[in-house]
């Protein structure tokens, strides 16, 4: 089998093909031909933290991979990433195992990507301003797949360390892009034609009095407790996700940000579009210039899977990587 370093990973995925991806896998999972069945975690009380088991298999892409991501907030105390993950690959005919490869690298494309192409479907095409929240490797890979569905005429990056956010909007700077720090979340989002939340937030950094009419939000923060939107927003917004089932599911499988709301009946769930329907067309996205849209992503297996096929095709066609026998 093929392992796959974290640098092999960045060096192999191109960020454009793995959205068209991303669209496809979606658009499996919607329609039902996917297999993904919800994700089993074991919970470590103390420190806070989960080991999630996440197998997908995507027929449209003819992919079959499994995560085992841990998730630890803490450990930015312990100079540690509070997301680590490894992927495998298997062969979907013979269920041989084909790859195995880091799944860091794989959840900030993957996540910032599913983002992206929620901003191709969702955001009004003249939005050009982005605020970043969050100042980690989610908040960069954002950032610079934002900018592939969008030309951005300025980035802002806003995060609890200030010296953080300016160094990570230097570096984004030093990429070509209009990035500058901004002091707080409220700066960064206000005037912001599409809203990145990408932190550990335990109250909301997107509220609905900072969002101007026609905003669109994606919000991937993945916590215990707290919440990234505000419940004004989730009640005013044209709310999507990837998987409805998932989605509406107790943490560690679904999110705060959306169960809270739906159980204080401010959204119901069968009013939430999948993404993949509207890939296909199947339910509607944004319905006027000034309706403010949301993407809340919990992530799904099948762009874990679709992500794992594009890295292990670009790798067996470029000699990446270093062969073992198990």
């Amino acid at each position: 089998m093929l392992l796959l370093r974290h640098q092999d990973v960045e060096q192999l995925l191109d960020v454009a093909e793995l959205i068209d991806a991303l669209a496809t896998a979606m658009a499996d999972l919607s329609s039902g031909r996917a297999s993904v069945p919800p994700r089993v975690a074991a919970v470590v009380p103390a420190p806070e933290g989960v080991l999630v088991a996440m197998p997908g298999y995507s027929p449209a892409l003819g992919v079959l991979a499994v995560k085992v991501l841990t998730v630890f907030p803490g450990n930015q105390a312990h100079e540690a990433p509070s997301h680590q993950a490894l992927i495998g690959l298997f062969d979907p005919t013979t269920g041989t195992p084909l790859a195995m490869m880091d799944g860091n690298a794989i959840t900030a494309a993957r996540t910032a990507a599913g983002s992206a192409l929620s901003i191709r479907l969702l955001a009004r095409p003249e939005a050009a301003v982005l605020a970043v929240l969050g100042t980690g490797v989610q908040a960069r890979a954002h950032a610079r797949a934002a900018a592939v569905v969008r030309p951005l005429t300025e980035v802002r990056i806003a995060g609890r360390h200030p010296d953080r956010a300016e160094a990570l909007a230097a570096e984004l700077r030093a990429e070509g892009l209009p990035a500058r720090a901004a002091g707080t979340w409220e700066e960064a989002v206000r005037g912001a034609g599409i809203v990145c939340a990408t932190t550990a937030a335990e109250d909301p950094v997107v509220r609905l009095e900072w969002l101007d009419p026609g905003t669109h939000v994606a919000s991937v923060g993945y916590t215990a407790r707290g919440r990234e939107v505000d419940d004004d927003t989730m009640a005013e917004a044209r709310v999507v996700v990837e998987h409805r089932e998932t989605s509406f599911t107790p943490y560690p499988v679904g999110s705060n940000d959306l169960t809270e709301p739906a159980a204080r009946g401010l959204i119901a769930p069968d009013e939430v579009a999948e993404i993949g329907e509207l890939v296909e067309g199947r339910r509607p996205g944004r319905t006027s210039g000034d309706q403010i849209t949301v993407y809340k992503s919990v992530g799904v297996a099948a762009q874990d899977a679709a992500a794992a096929g594009l890295v292990y095709a670009a790798a067996c066609r470029r000699g990446v990587g270093h062969r073992i026998t198990l």
